[in-house]
């Protein structure tokens, strides 16, 4: 069972740190049944009041779609003017726009939950123009994202939109080289300034290595490419394909870069729950396994609140633009999994599922383990 999950409920209780939660070994089976039940009702209410807030607000929507696209569109035909003459200037540029891109991702994200408008039409349209933007196919991705909600924290549903994982055993039973692969793999430089660039920009062109089999993730890839290469066949015929790609590739790095981040932060904590496909629960790790990552306010806007994450897997419905209001109405949902931006940083360290101890470890506390 979770050590998370054998705890009382309380502020505290849920930002308990890995010494004092391994002191609730010696509990009584009964006892922490106990535990476990409060924790489950805790979620129910939690989830009751996010409910509340699910729905759409069509002026909310619009005013999210022109504050994105406004200020990227300006922001874009300033980089064009200046990458021949001042290019330090389109690179630095490059940043909030990428910024800007990551907010049209959420767009997209919220698009393929349906949660944005009301109206699936709207949802499937907007999220497939947003989909030009941000390179992510959009009918691939919404199928693929679906599965990572439906087995968040799933040790026996692994794959499917997550960072690769593995538990402590998994690790100790490779090869040599697989577990140099491994290590090669959870390296944050390779992950978040190569690897989730590369896939944004080359693997999700092409129907293999996802999720979907490839006759199925066929169309929706095929399909954006060929968006893709409508909308940026007359910038190439008019700018060229050098001067396009200067300025299009530093902001899909940066975009990309930070929303890698930001999905690894979201489950990729100490304190984040994995559980075995008899005692998972929905709820549960949908709550107690996804982090609220609390960033200023400018970053909240840039990427549309998805650090409000804990809510989101708690109920997909919810719209990015409400998120916050729903973390305001409950000040139980402001204590679960709190990080912050410093804390965060200590993350990058931890690689391991450890099933003994129920948290996330670093490669140097195997042997510990």
């Amino acid at each position: 069972m979770n050590l998370i999950l054998t705890q009382p409920v309380t502020p505290d209780a849920v930002a308990m740190n890995g010494d004092a939660a391994s002191a609730l070994g010696t509990v009584e089976p009964a006892q922490k049944t106990a535990m476990h039940e409060s924790t489950k009702q805790m979620v129910r209410r939690l989830a009751a009041h996010c409910n509340t807030f699910r729905g759409s607000i069509p002026r909310m929507a619009i005013s999210q779609i022109l504050s994105t696209l406004i200020p990227l569109a300006v922001l874009v035909v300033a980089m064009f003017a200046t990458v021949k003459t001042a290019y330090w200037a389109t690179l630095l540029m490059a940043i909030p726009a990428g910024g800007l891109l990551v907010r049209a991702f959420i767009i997209q994200h919220d698009c393929g939950h349906g949660s944005f408008f009301g109206s699936r039409t709207w949802n499937d349209f907007v999220g497939r123009c947003m989909s030009v933007l941000t390179m992510a196919p959009y009918g691939l991705w919404k199928r693929e994202h679906a599965v990572h909600h439906a087995s968040s924290g799933n040790l026996d549903r692994r794959g499917a939109g997550d960072i690769d994982t593995l538990t402590v055993r998994e690790y100790q039973a490779l090869s040599n080289f697989g577990k140099f692969r491994y290590r090669f793999y959870r390296n944050p430089l390779f992950l978040f300034a190569f690897g989730v660039p590369a896939y944004f920009l080359i693997v999700q062109r092409l129907p293999w290595f996802h999720a979907l089999k490839p006759a199925e993730a066929f169309k929706s890839v095929m399909g954006l490419n060929i968006g893709l290469a409508l909308f940026y066949g007359p910038l190439i015929y008019a700018f060229g394909v050098t001067d396009v790609l200067s300025v299009v590739v530093p902001m899909v790095v940066v975009a990309s870069a930070a929303g890698g981040w930001l999905f690894f932060i979201q489950h990729q904590f100490e304190d984040t729950i994995w559980e075995k496909a008899d005692g998972w629960d929905f709820q549960v790790a949908a709550l107690m396994g996804s982090s609220f990552y609390d960033l200023p306010k400018v970053l909240n806007w840039f990427t549309g609140n998805i650090g409000l994450h804990h809510i989101h897997h708690l109920n997909s419905m919810i719209p990015n633009y409400r998120l916050q209001a729903c973390l305001n109405a409950s000040p139980e949902l402001k204590s679960i999994n709190r990080l912050t931006i410093m804390q965060s940083l200590h993350c990058a360290n931890l690689k391991l599922w450890d099933e003994n101890r129920r948290r996330l470890i670093r490669f140097d506390e195997i042997q510990a383990a």
